[in-house]
């Protein structure tokens, strides 16, 4: 045997050994076929995420504070990799696939705006209003690494990759999680009828059972961790906490965490499904709606909202207009367009363009461009 092959067999050789529910390697399509190195697809899909320049804009993108300065409270990146250290744990213990799951997870909140869910809302609106198309932030991660990332050619992530980010929405909290299977054209059915109806993107299932678990995962890795950050600026003492939560949840990040993850794992050991024991996912139930109560309904006052509503329009109609009318010195052209291919500039629409654009800064950077034009 060479010393390639001898390499490849080396990166496979763990999966001789994974559960039957697990997804292997030789399981990963591609949109567009290619010949894979030897790495397997889906640690290849890892590779191509990192490296990604979206990936680096992680750093400076609201997780849920984001006129803070405190350095300690968590941003995007830090989100992420908490989500793929979870999940991995899950994963690991029930014997599945981790570079699937971690490949799902580092990606997972690329489609993510800038100042968080309001920048979603406020794009969304005007998306609707514009386009007359939804605009969700799961959905904006797929299209971003199928058709805007790598200068416009998409980094070609593998279908099961794909399909995670796009159902990986925590905010959706189920007792079980079930995958169900796919094909190429199911989910690009899937994708496309997310820009019409965004209710459905609601009721859509992982591809695979490593997709269910970051789908978990996404939610046991901000739900602890966006109480600390708000205790820690004062939004917040850990005592306002209910007790009947706190009795099976714990009343710190740790604590949660660890006690989610271990009933995860105890009810779903050699399982086809992902789950939770009735009290731990009551519980859970409870403290989502405490957190949205309690920490995400002000995490941006009405006035900022009002404010940056108005700045988001006026730099969507001021980007479109250097469009029309060809101003190849506007900041559109050149830290965007004029690098994009010549497939993506033919075959999207204008204002989606824009809204690539905006959806794709980073907090700083639409501040300094909403101050520029007040």
């Amino acid at each position: 045997m060479d010393s390639f092959n001898k390499a490849k067999e080396n990166f496979l050789r763990k999966e001789k050994d994974l559960s039957k529910y697990a997804t292997k390697s030789s399981e990963a399509v591609r949109l567009k076929e290619e010949k894979e190195d030897i790495r397997p697809p889906y640690f290849h899909d890892i590779d191509r995420i990192i490296h990604s320049l979206s990936y680096t804009r992680y750093l400076n993108k609201t997780q849920v504070y984001t006129f803070n300065d405190n350095d300690h409270v968590s941003r995007r990146i830090t989100h992420v990799q908490l989500v793929s250290k979870i999940a991995r744990t899950i994963g690991r213990a029930l014997n599945l696939n981790e570079d699937l799951i971690e490949a799902i997870a580092l990606g997972h909140d690329i489609g993510h705006t800038p100042l968080g869910h309001s920048g979603e809302a406020i794009l969304n609106k005007l998306s609707k209003e514009e386009l007359n198309e939804y605009f969700a932030h799961n959905i904006q991660g797929v299209r971003y690494y199928m058709y805007v990332s790598k200068d416009g050619e998409g980094l070609n992530l593998t279908l099961q990759t794909l399909d995670g980010i796009m159902t990986h929405n925590g905010e959706m909290l189920s007792p079980i999680y079930k995958p169900v299977n796919k094909t190429k054209e199911e989910f690009l059915r899937e994708y496309e009828e997310s820009y019409k109806d965004i209710k459905k993107t609601k009721t859509y299932h992982p591809m695979t059972l490593e997709g269910c678990i970051v789908r978990i995962s996404d939610i046991i890795g901000y739900i602890g961790r966006d109480i600390e950050d708000a205790i820690m600026i004062g939004k917040l003492k850990r005592s306002d906490i209910p007790k009947e939560i706190t009795s099976i949840l714990g009343d710190n990040n740790r604590d949660i965490v660890n006690n989610i993850i271990l009933d995860i794992v105890n009810e779903s050991i050699d399982k086809s499904y992902i789950k939770m024991s009735d009290a731990v996912y009551q519980a859970l139930f409870a403290l989502k709606k405490f957190n949205y109560d309690n920490i995400y309904k002000y995490s941006m006052t009405k006035e900022e909202y009002t404010y940056y509503e108005k700045g988001i329009y006026k730099l969507y109609h001021i980007y479109l207009k250097d469009i029309d009318t060809n101003n190849k010195d506007s900041i559109i052209y050149k830290t965007f367009l004029q690098h994009q291919s010549k497939e993506y500039l033919d075959n999207t629409n204008i204002k989606r363009q824009v809204i690539d654009f905006i959806a794709g800064m980073t907090d700083d950077f639409l501040i300094r461009e909403i101050k520029k034009y007040e």
